[in-house]
Order: C-alpha cells, then structure tokens, then sequence
C-alpha cells in the first residue's frame, strides 16, 4: 500500500456491510457545525462546509438535518460546543498516527483514545511529535476499473492536480487543498466515479508492515475510526492488499 488509499477502499466497503449510518451521520453532522461556525453558513462561501455538505447529502442525510447543523454552528440553534483537536501517536511497528478529533468533551476524548491506543498496541505522542510526517493535501480515489490512467492525466492534471499514483486496485490522485474543488468536478464532469475523496493529512514517507504487525495496525486504526470524535485519522503504513484482504475478511 503506497498510501491510505486500499485501507479506505476496504473501510468504505466494511462501512456499507455493517450498516452505520448513525455514526456516519454523527460525524457528518458534527463536521457541517463546525465548518458552519469556522467559515459561515453559505456554503457558496465556505468550501470546507460544501464539501461536508455534500457528503451528507452522499449518505442520503435528511434536508433537515444539515440546515440544523448549519444553524447551530452559526449559533442560530442552541446545541453542543464543539471542540477541533489533533493528537499524534504510534503504532504497531513505529507507524505514525495523526487524528483529527471533533469533541464536546476534551477530558473524556482524550481518556478513550488513550485506551483505544493502549489495547492495540500504540500510544499518545506529544504534540508535533509526527505531524513533521504528513502533508495537508487533497485526495481523490478511483477504481482501476473506471478510468485509464490517461483519462485521469487528460482530465485532472489540466485543473491542478498534482500527481496520479497506481496503488494496486486504484488510482490516487493528489492535489494540493486549494486544487481539490476543481479537480473533484473535472474528475465527477467527466463521467469517472470517485471512491473517496477529502483534503486531509498525507503521509510522506511511509512504514512497511507484514503479518501480526499489520493486522494489529488496522485493528488499531478501525477501532479509532469507529470513535465519534475521531473525524479521520492518517497513518503511514504500508500494508499489501493481500493484509488488507485478509483482515476485511475477518
């Protein structure tokens, strides 16, 4: 695995078997509140709130829903107070971990996450100490089998991407974040579907791991994606889509 991007096929997948709507639309919510209060309520105005607005409507959340989200981050709603936290950590193997956390509760968040660490054989690092390792960039991925890595050049490189990278099953195109709107249309405009796309923290350099030590890396990062105020987490490993197989299948 070259990047994050076989692992986020596979938590798509097991997402959509196990049904997890509720949590999904904790998370989302949790994002439109936040970008609302950080950027304004006009999403025409506030590209962090756009993009999270239209991955709720992706998960069919109800029209209702975002507007009350948007209302209580602009504060035109009572509702929580939520908190944007970052913590770094290790893992299995001396893997790096960056998680962005959404929090009404920073005490009790920090509390879990730190179990969450210990139980899977990582730990809380101090801050700064691996946030050296990733860079802030737009990414997009898209299955191999929906577009030749020529139509992406074609389609992508014209409107600022960066690079396209071949990761196994997938290409992964990267962009830097003030890029990522028009690459996301050009790419959507031209008919390709998009697996996953988000501007978040990349890794630059990366961690291989086989055997025990890749299946407890992502048992550790599915246990913190499952978390409520973990609103992503990056990671360097680099993990074979044969690992990865073995542990969707599990």
């Amino acid at each position: 695995m070259s990047g994050h991007s076989k692992w986020s096929s596979i938590k798509h997948k097991k997402a959509a078997a196990d049904s997890k709507r509720g949590k999904i639309f904790t998370r989302l919510i949790r994002e439109i509140a936040v970008a609302a209060r950080a950027g304004g309520g006009d999403p025409d105005k506030n590209a962090r709130l756009r993009k999270a607005m239209t991955d709720a409507r992706a998960q069919n959340m109800p029209a209702d829903n975002i507007k009350r989200a948007i209302l209580k981050g602009t504060g035109q709603l009572e509702g929580a107070a939520y908190e944007e936290l970052t913590y770094e950590g290790y893992g299995p193997g001396g893997i790096a971990l960056y998680l962005q956390i959404v929090s009404d509760n920073k005490n009790r968040t920090i509390s879990e996450i730190r179990h969450i660490f210990s139980k899977n054989n990582g730990r809380i690092g101090e801050n700064g100490c691996v946030a050296w390792m990733f860079k802030r960039m737009g990414y997009l991925d898209v299955e191999k089998e929906k577009a030749t890595e020529d139509q992406l050049m074609e389609v992508a490189l014209s409107v600022g991407a960066e690079d396209i990278k071949d990761d196994g099953s997938i290409w992964e195109i990267t962009t830097s974040p003030e890029a990522f709107d028009a690459v996301v249309e050009a790419v959507k405009g031209a008919g390709i579907e998009i697996a996953d796309s988000n501007v978040g923290y990349l890794p630059q350099n990366y961690v291989k791991l086989v055997g025990k030590e890749a299946q407890q890396a992502m048992k550790l990062v599915e246990e913190l994606e499952e978390h409520d105020d973990v609103q992503n987490v990056s990671s360097n490993f680099d993990i074979d889509e044969d690992e990865i197989a073995k542990f969707g299948a599990a």
